[in-house]
């Protein structure tokens, strides 16, 4: 691509470019079972212990907590602490949350003005669930700012779980839901840039498709989640990934925890990877554990793994929370009572250096 991305948007498209010796790394996984700790970026209110994700203990249940993928994730959790913090259900708050980046032109990877697909449209798929095991989905969703709450209507207006393409539009629209541009004057600039550098055909392990994913433990004990994006940038026309496949970008499972995904979805869809985190957590392993164990079945299988990107975030019963990934660059921003803070997720690459040079 040519045009200039901003520092956040640069910053995450570098960890995508990274490569690194994939056969010392796949050795690295079936030997190593440390784990470095997760290191605070902007914290407030208390010290670096008190903010840890990574306890397990559970003599003590924290909640409220929210907690969503990147940086776009703070003024999102910020929303679903408004609701969270009053007595709220967990169900609203992540809705209302994930609003704010699908309705921010500068969050280039969800809603309004996120990037489109190789033929110009941008497309949006979202999914969501409640701690009931109710669930709605909705995938390739054209010209409507809010696809989260287009998913939440099919979850309680529907029997079915998930509506596509034209039939998920005129649903949207019969629900209510206004049609609106969504292709902002920037997107179309970049997309231009992008048809006239000549990479005319998609590249989703080079571009930036950061979808936000929110879980939240409100003060009933009772979890959700939500997840939402416009996909990788310039894909396929038709291409949907893990976004809004329940299972794969999101799970949630009252009576363990709760998982969300970002990266490659295609990943994220051929190991239901989020359904296998809540898993390891019913199993007894930490959020952070889960999601590490999670990332390694993947990596495993995939002998240039240094080359692609699957990050994982979960939150427990508990309210505790952890998050790993294969490269470096993955963050999260966690909300409890008296913290606001954002994290840096420990990644395999890092990881398995560290295990090299010890």
């Amino acid at each position: 691509m040519s045009h200039n991305p901003s520092p956040s948007s640069q910053r995450r498209r570098d960890f995508l470019k990274l490569s690194a010796l994939g056969t010392f790394f796949s050795s690295f996984l079936l030997s190593s079972k440390t784990m470095a700790a997760e290191k605070p970026l902007v914290s407030t209110a208390v010290s670096t212990s008190a903010a840890s994700t990574t306890a397990t203990s559970t003599a003590r249940v924290r909640k409220p907590v929210v907690v969503s993928t990147w940086e776009h994730g703070m003024p999102a959790n910020a929303a679903a602490w408004q609701i969270l913090s009053t007595g709220g259900k967990a169900l609203d708050a992540v809705e209302q949350g994930v609003w704010v980046p699908e309705a921010d032109p500068n969050v280039r990877t969800v809603g309004l003005g996120g990037y489109p697909d190789a033929s110009g449209e941008v497309t949006l798929d979202a999914c969501i669930m409640d701690h009931q095991m109710n669930c709605g989905s909705v995938a390739y969703l054209k010209r409507i700012k809010h696809p989260i709450s287009v998913a939440r209507k099919v979850m309680e207006q529907t029997s079915h779980v998930m509506l596509v393409g034209e039939g998920a539009q005129q649903f949207a629209k019969a629900q209510g839901f206004i049609e609106e541009n969504l292709l902002t004057e920037q997107s179309k600039a970049d997309w231009l840039q992008w048809l006239q550098s000549g990479a005319a055909k998609p590249q989703i392990n080079l571009e930036n498709h950061d979808t936000i994913g929110m879980l939240a433990l409100d003060a009933h004990g009772n979890l959700a989640g939500a997840c939402t994006t416009s996909g990788a940038a310039y894909k396929l026309p038709g291409r949907v990934g893990d976004s809004p496949i329940i299972g794969a970008g999101l799970y949630v499972d009252n009576e363990v925890g709760a998982a969300t995904a970002t990266g490659q979805g295609e990943l994220m869809m051929k190991t239901v990877g989020c359904h296998l985190v809540v898993e390891l957590m019913r199993q007894g392993l930490s959020p952070t554990d889960a999601c590490r164990k999670a990332v390694e079945r993947i990596a495993a299988r995939l002998p240039n793994f240094a080359q692609f990107q699957v990050g994982f975030l979960a939150l427990s019963k508990t309210g505790d929370t952890g998050a790993f990934c294969i490269q470096p660059g993955f963050n999260y921003a966690l909300q409890y009572q008296g913290i606001s803070t954002l994290l840096d997720a420990d990644n395999l690459l890092q990881s398995a250096t560290k295990v090299s040079s010890s």
